[in-house]
C-alpha cells in the first residue's frame, strides 16, 4: 500500500518492523558508524572540577526503608511524597550533567580553536585555552604559569550554560588591529546572564577574554539563552515563566551600549500562558522569529510585524500513538539543517524532525531508546566524515545530516542520520531538486557513539559492569564511581586535518572534558560496523574510583581521629528493643554487689534543688501526691502523654532525683571529660516551677552554680526506682516502662473525662479508675461549680475511623493527640490598676508570663482595650478559632 509522505512520517523508525521512511543502502550512503581510533587519545591539560554534592540515586521511600529499620513500610510510603516534588522537573543539584561544559570557538583568521569552559570552586568563572599547530605539533596555548586562562563574571553564582557566536572572516574587524574580536560569549547562571568578547592577540598568538561589564539579573530563573545566527550581536533569554527578552550588543568605538527589550506575547494566547514549565528557545528562519519549547508544546513566535503571532508547531499529544506514557514530555530542542526552517525536538521516548512551515506534522521520527536525554546538536555529515582518502560518498556527506542525542549522566549518546532519498547521480536534475525537497529519510538505524572511548559494550564487559553495581551500596550510583564525559566539542576540519592523516572514509576529532578534570583529544573514524572490543578496557578490571565526589582541596584532612569522642548508646539501643528493664537490672545487681560507698554530693546544691523540686510538687519521699495536684499545674495545653509523665515524675523519691540533677561543676566528676576536656552539655533548671520537669528552659552557657539535668533519661530512672523500691503499679511479674506509662495514660484519661468538657464525648473508661471524688480537698466531680478544664484535639488530626482503616491518615493515639488545658474563669474586673490576669479575657487558656509581676494603669489600659477590640474582631472572623472554641466547650 502506498502512503503519502505525511502518513509515512507518523511511523517512527524503530517503533515498527519496517519504517516507510528508512533507507538502508550502505552502498550509496557510506559508513555511518563512528569508532574511536586506537592510540589517538591525547592529553591536553587538567583543570579543577568542583566536588559535586549529589543526592543518592534511591527514591525517598526506598531510602527511608533501607536507612532506618525502625521505620514501617506504611510510614515510609506516607512520608516519601512529602519530599518528592513532581512539579520540579529538573533537579538543580545535578545541573553538571544537563548541559555541555565545553564550547569551541574557531579563530576566523587561522585554524586555531579556543576551548571555553566553566571553572572555579563553584564554576563561577570562565576558563579557556587555545589549540593550535606549531611546527607540525599540537600546541596548547596557556598563560605564563602554564595554567588555563581565566575570566571573572563578577559573581559567585555557578555558570550553568554557555553559548558562543563566532565572527566570520567578512565580519572581522572589531577590537584593535593587534587583537581583533573573534567571537562573543554569553554565560548564564540560575538567575543572571553576562556577556563577553573573545579576542585573538596576534602578536602573542594567544586568546583573551573581556567581560563587557554587562550582566542582567532576573527575578525568575533563566531557562535558556542563545545567540542569533542572523545578527551577530543579538541574543535572546527565556525565563521560567515564559517571558522572552531580546538583547543587543552594539560596538561604538571603545564604548558598549546595552539594550534589552521584552518580547510581549498577546494575553489572548491562552495556550502560551499555561503553567507547564519552559524548556528552551532557538532562532528560526528570520531574525524576529523564535522557536520556543515547553515541556508539553513547541511554539513559533513571530515578532516581525506590529502584532506578535504565535503558532503551535507541535504538541506532546501528537506523539501519543507511539508515546502513550502519561509522563511523556519534551526534553531537548535544537536547530536543524538544511536551513533554519527545520528543528529537532526530543521527548522522553521519541526524536522528531519538524518544519515550521508544517505545524503539528512531523517530518521524520525515531524511537531513540535513551533514558532522559538532555543534550542534542545537529551537524552536517560532511563534518563527521571529513579528511577522507576517497570521495566515493562525498555527495552523501554533503547532503546528509547527523543528530547527536544523549545524556551525560547516563554516558549514552546515539547518532541519527537523515537526508534525501538516494541513490541519484551527481549533477542530475534529481540532485538539484533534492536541495529543496522537504521529504527526508532516516539513513540506517541509529548507532551508538562512545564519547569516552573507555567503555566496551561486549557481553563480557556489560556483565562485569552489572556485577560491579551489585557490589556497591544501594544509594551509590555506578556513574559516580566511574570517569565520565562532562562535555565535548568537535574541531573544525581545518585544524583537524593538520593533526592527523586522512582516514579511508573520513572522520572527526573531538575535545572532551572528563569528570577527573582532564581535557583530552580523541580521533574517530567512519566505519561499516560498531566496534565492541576496545583496547585497554576489554580485559581491564572495572575501575571504581570516585572521580566526582573527591574533595576540592588537596590539603590533608585537618580532623584527626583523636578529635572525636565516642558515646555509648547501649541503654538507648536496649530501650528501642524493649529490653531496657532487663539489661539495666542486670547491671544494677553487679553494681550493688560491689557494695562500695560513694562520696556524698554537695549539700548546698541539693538543698537548692529540693526547693525547686518541692515547688513543682516533686520530692515526696515514699508517698505520691493526688493526681489533682498534677492537673492544677496544667495551665498551657498539654497532651495526656505529658500529664502522665508529670505524674510519674512526682512518684520518684527525692534521693533518686538527686542522681538526675547536678550542679554544672559536678558534671565534671560524674560524667567526666573527654581527651580534649570538653564536658557534655545539659539544660539548666529554671527558677519557675515547670513540669515534666522543667519543660521550657534556656540552653547553655551555664555557670558552675547552675543546676542542670536531668542527666539520666527518665526511662532509666523509672527502672532504677522499680529495682530499688518496687513501687510499680503493674500487676505483671516483669516490669516494663511502656506498661507503666500505659497505666498512667488510663488514669489520666479517666480523671480528665470527669473534670473536662470535650466535644468527643467521654474518655475511654477502664477498670483502673481514679476519681477526683477521692480527693477530699478538691471535690470537683459532681459539684455544681463549672468545670474549669477542657480537652481539645487539633483539627488536622480529626479523621474518621474509615480513614484510619483505609490508611488515609497518620497513626493516631489519644494519649498524644488530645490536649487538656485550664480555662480561665474570666472573673477579672478592670479597675484603675490591674495585673497580668486581665489578659485572661483574650483567650480561653490561662496565660502565665515568665516575667516580673507588673501592674497596668492609665495609657497601658487604653492600649489593652484597643488590643482586645482588634483581637475580638480577628477571633470572630477566623473560622478555625471558632471551631476550636466549639470543640473545646469554650464560648466567647
Amino acid at each position: 500500500m502506498e502512503f503519502s509522505e505525511e502518513w509515512k512520517s507518523l511511523f517512527p523508525i524503530g517503533a515498527s518492523t519496517v519504517s516507510p521512511l528508512l533507507l538502508s543502502n550502505p552502498g550509496s550512503l557510506g559508513p555511518l558508524f563512528f569508532n574511536p581510533n586506537p592510540n589517538s587519545q591525547t592529553h591536553l591539560v587538567s583543570s579543577t572540577i568542583p566536588s559535586l554534592q549529589l543526592p543518592h540515586h534511591l527514591l525517598t521511600e526506598r531510602y527511608l526503608l533501607t536507612s532506618d529499620p525502625s521505620i514501617l513500610p506504611s510510614t515510609a510510603s506516607t512520608i516519601a511524597p512529602l519530599f518528592d516534588s513532581t512539579d520540579q522537573l529538573i533537579d538543580y543539584n545535578v545541573s553538571h550533567f544537563l548541559y555541555n561544559r565545553i564550547q569551541l570557538l574557531k579563530c576566523p583568521d587561522s585554524p586555531n580553536v579556543v576551548v571555553i569552559f566553566p571553572t572555579g570552586v563553584n564554576d563561577q568563572n570562565i576558563g579557556f585555552f587555545m589549540l593550535r599547530v606549531k611546527d607540525s605539533v599540537l600546541d596548547t596555548r596557556l598563560d605564563v604559569k602554564d595554567n588555563v586562562f581565566r575570566a571573572s563574571t563578577g559573581s559567585e553564582s555557578r555558570i550553568l550554560k554557555m553559548s558562543v557566536n563566532p565572527v566570520t572572516d567578512s565580519e572581522l574587524g572589531g577590537g584593535s588591529d593587534s587583537s581583533p574580536v573573534i567571537g562573543y560569549l554569553l554565560a548564564s547562571s540560575r538567575y543572571s546572564v553576562c556577556w563577553f568578547t573573545v579576542n585573538h592577540n596576534l602578536s602573542l598568538d594567544s586568546p583573551s577574554m573581556s567581560y563587557l561589564g554587562i550582566s542582567k539579573v532576573f527575578k525568575e530563573a533563566v531557562v535558556h539563552a542563545c545567540w542569533s545566527p542572523h545578527i551577530l550581536e543579538e541574543s535572546v533569554v527565556l525565563l521560567e515563566s515564559g517571558q522572552l527578552f531580546l538583547f543587543d550588543l552594539e560596538s561604538q568605538g571603545s564604548s558598549k551600549t546595552f539594550k534589552g527589550t521584552r518580547l510581549r506575547v498577546p494575553q489572548n494566547e491562552s495556550a502560551w500562558f499555561k503553567n507547564k514549565g519552559w524548556l528552551s528557545c532557538e532562532f528560526s528562519w528570520q531574525p524576529r522569529s523564535l522557536i520556543v519549547a515547553r515541556y508539553d508544546a513547541i511554539f513559533l513566535v513571530d515578532f516581525s510585524s506590529k502584532e506578535c503571532n504565535v503558532t503551535c508547531l507541535m504538541k506532546i499529544e501528537t506523539l501519543r500513538m507511539f508515546a502513550p506514557d502519561e509522563n511523556e514530555r519534551f526534553l531537548a530542542l535544537s536547530r536543524a539543517g538544511p536551513d533554519y526552517f527545520y528543528f529537532t525536538v526530543a521527548s522522553t521516548s521519541l526524536l522528531v524532525l519538524c518544519d515550521v512551515r508544517k505545524p503539528l506534522m512531523p517530518i521524520l521520527q525515531w524511537r531513540h531508546g535513551i533514558d532522559e536525554p538532555c543534550y542534542m546538536t545537529v551537524l552536517s555529515l560532511s563534518m563527521l566524515r571529513s579528511n577522507s582518502k576517497v570521495d566515493t560518498f562525498k555527495l552523501a556527506s554533503d547532503m546528509g545530516f547527523c543528530i547527536i542525542l544523549g545524556s551525560f549522566w547516563n554516558s549514552e549518546f546515539n547518532i541519527f542520520c537523515y537526508g534525501p532519498k538516494f541513490p541519484f547521480r551527481k549533477g542530475s536534475s534529481t540532485s538539484r531538486l533534492s536541495k529543496i525537497n522537504t521529504t527526508f529519510y532516516g539513513w540506517e538505524l541509529p548507532s551508538e557513539i562512545n564519547l569516552s572511548s573507555r567503555e566496551c559494550h561486549c557481553g563480557s564487559c556489560l556483565f562485569r559492569e552489572e556485577l560491579s553495581k551489585d557490589a556497591l551500596p544501594e544509594w551509590i550510583d555506578l556513574q559516580l564511581k566511574k570517569e565520565m564525559v562532562l562535555g565535548f566539542g568537535i574541531l573544525n576540519n581545518d585544524l583537524a586535518s593538520l593533526l592527523c592523516e586522512p582516514d579511508e572514509h573520513g572522520g572527526f576529532t573531538l575535545v572532551r572534558v572528563m569528570s577527573s578534570g582532564k581535557f583530552e583529544l580523541q580521533r574517530y573514524h567512519a566505519s561499516w560496523a560498531m566496534s565492541r572490543n576496545l583496547e585497554g578496557c576489554h580485559e581491564a578490571d572495572l575501575c571504581l574510583e570516585s572521580h566526582l565526589l573527591r574533595p576540592m582541596s588537596d590539603k590533608e584532612n585537618k580532623y584527626k581521629s583523636a578529635d572525636f569522642h565516642c558515646i555509648k548508646l547501649d541503654y538507648l539501643y536496649a530501650y528501642a528493643n524493649g529490653n531496657l528493664a532487663q539489661d539495666l537490672t542486670t547491671k544494677l545487681e553487679e553494681v550493688y554487689s560491689d557494695d562500695q560507698e560513694e562520696a556524698p554530693f554537695c549539700l548546698e546544691v541539693h538543698e537548692s534543688l529540693c526547693k525547686k523540686l518541692n515547688a513543682c510538687g516533686l520530692g515526696h519521699s515514699r508517698s505520691s501526691p493526688a493526681i489533682t495536684s498534677i492537673f492544677k499545674d496544667v495551665k498551657l495545653p498539654a497532651s495526656f502523654h505529658e500529664v502522665a509523665l508529670r505524674k510519674l515524675w512526682t512518684d520518684l523519691p527525692l534521693e533518686l532525683l538527686q542522681l538526675a540533677f547536678l550542679s554544672y561543676s559536678e558534671c565534671r566528676e560524674v560524667i567526666g571529660y573527654n581527651q580534649k576536656g570538653v564536658p557534655l552539655e545539659f539544660l539548666a533548671v529554671p527558677d519557675l516551677p515547670q513540669l515534666p520537669p522543667f519543660f521550657l528552659r534556656k540552653p547553655s552557657p551555664h555557670s558552675n552554680d547552675d543546676i542542670v539535668g536531668p542527666v539520666i533519661p527518665f526511662p532509666v530512672l523509672l527502672v532504677i526506682n522499680e529495682a530499688r523500691y518496687g513501687y510499680s503499679d503493674s500487676s505483671s511479674d516483669e516490669f516494663s516502662v511502656e506498661g507503666e506509662l500505659g497505666l498512667k495514660y488510663k488514669e489520666v484519661m479517666q480523671v480528665a473525662g470527669e473534670i473536662a468538657v470535650s466535644s468527643r464525648g467521654p474518655m475511654c473508661p477502664d477498670d483502673h479508675v481514679v476519681s477526683l471524688d477521692d480527693d477530699e480537698g478538691e471535690p470537683w466531680a459532681g459539684s455544681s461549680k463549672p468545670k474549669s478544664f477542657s480537652t481539645y484535639r487539633p483539627i488536622a488530626l480529626n479523621f474518621s475511623d474509615t480513614d484510619n482503616i483505609q490508611g488515609k491518615s497518620v497513626y493516631t493515639d489519644t494519649a498524644y493527640d488530645t490536649f487538656i488545658f485550664h480555662v480561665s474563669d474570666k472573673s477579672c474586673e478592670h479597675t484603675e490598676s490591674v495585673g497580668e490576669e486581665m489578659f485572661d479575657d483574650l483567650c480561653p487558656i490561662e496565660l502565665r508570663f515568665d516575667a516580673p509581676v507588673k501592674k497596668f494603669e492609665g495609657q497601658s489600659l487604653k492600649a489593652y482595650e484597643l488590643l482586645k477590640e482588634q483581637t475580638s474582631k480577628w477571633q470572630q472572623s477566623f473560622d478555625l478559632y471558632k471551631e476550636f472554641c466549639i470543640q473545646s466547650g469554650f464560648e466567647k
